[in-house]
């Protein structure tokens, strides 16, 4: 049923007349510099996800790659044990007369099942209400469980009903950067959504203190993750003006500046974990989510910009310090921006889109283990 939803919306704008005529400046095409994919699990990279225009249907999009498949929506590949290893991954975007209007490339990673099997194996997982919702990390543990893994621990203090066995996370609705490096609740109610952050406590002088060891310590019984992720950057900037790219990369220098704050405590606390940002995820493509949650007040197109800025951001600031154990993580490609999102809102998935994020941090995560 969604296949064929997906194939209808894609017909019905293809007939709209658009046309990809905007310059390659314009059009933004950012992507991240390595794709991480494992034998026998899909992933995608969906078009839309990649370049910024209102209309991405009326561009076509080439991938050259000797693994996976194309359509006009998406790439697509399942790899097979013959293909592991490193593979070129390039993509043009053409107008409808065949014009090249952008290209760009990134490397694809084929990593093989059994990768890690014997290891034990403790993760951290950090973000906001798309963590909360506990699907996608409920779709990494039950990727990790499969034969060929590592033996898994999750550490985090925030268990909800839901969860799978095992599972746990630090994951809060609505939570930024800023409040998990610094927000102390003198009167804390889960009941009312009042936390303080897991990782802020009062000091001597009675005063909060952002102590990750501390965290560890007391909350994960002295357990120190040899992995973690960490998805933010939605509530940090969905207010920006999107008319306005000086406004938006204020927000995103805001974001950063407690970004690096809690980064850093992080990797002090646990100098040999391998942490895990995940790119900021694409919005819903049908304005009605956004119409159904905001009335008009915020609209698909105004984050769109702002998430597409974002991401550009990311890659510049973070982009090649897997030397120094951090990495990015290429959370935005394989996120269905139809298929993966309920009609009736903006940024949160479905349990399609849900699990696309699992997959993403899952193949990622089998690649860094060597």
């Amino acid at each position: 049923m969604m296949r064929t939803r997906s194939r209808l919306w894609w017909s019905l704008v293809l007939l709209s007349g658009a046309a990809c005529a905007q310059q390659p400046a314009e059009l933004r095409l950012t992507l991240p510099p390595a794709i991480y994919t494992v034998v026998g699990q899909p992933l995608g990279v969906w078009f839309d996800n990649v370049v910024l225009t209102p209309t991405p249907e009326a561009c076509r999009f080439e991938v050259s790659c000797p693994v996976g498949s194309s359509d006009a929506r998406r790439w697509l590949a399942t790899p097979t044990a013959e293909q592991v290893g490193e593979h070129p991954w390039r993509l043009r975007v053409l107008d409808a007369a065949g014009a090249e209007v952008a290209s760009g490339q990134s490397r694809l990673f084929v990593g093989p099942a059994d990768r890690g099997a014997g290891r034990a194996l403790k993760l951290l997982v950090i973000g906001d209400s798309l963590t909360n919702a506990t699907t996608y990390v409920n779709e990494l543990a039950r990727l990790l469980s499969l034969p060929g893994n590592p033996s898994w621990t999750m550490l985090g203090s925030n268990k909800v009903s839901w969860a799978a066995p095992g599972v746990v996370h630090e994951g809060y609705g609505g939570w930024t950067w800023q409040r998990f490096a610094t927000h102390w609740e003198p009167a804390p109610d889960p009941a009312q959504r009042k936390f303080s952050s897991p990782f802020v406590f009062l000091d001597a002088a009675g005063q909060p203190k952002l102590d990750v060891g501390r965290y560890f310590a007391e909350k994960c019984g002295g357990q120190v993750p040899d992995v973690i992720t960490v998805l933010l950057g939605i509530n940090d900037c969905f207010g920006a003006n999107p008319e306005s790219q000086e406004a938006m990369d204020q927000s995103i220098d805001r974001m950063f500046s407690h970004a690096d704050t809690f980064v850093a405590a992080l990797r002090a606390a646990a100098p040999q974990a391998v942490i895990g940002l995940g790119l900021t995820t694409p919005p819903n493509a049908r304005e009605a989510g956004f119409q159904a949650n905001y009335q008009g007040r915020y609209t698909r197109w105004g984050w769109k910009r702002i998430q597409h800025r974002l991401v550009q951001r990311q890659l510049a600031k973070y982009a090649g310090q897997e030397a120094q154990g951090l990495w990015l993580v290429p959370t935005e490609l394989n996120l269905d921006p139809v298929d993966g999102y309920p009609d009736n809102n903006g940024v949160h998935p479905n349990a399609v889109g849900y699990q696309q994020i699992g997959n993403s941090f899952y193949a990622w995560l089998k690649h860094t283990l060597r």
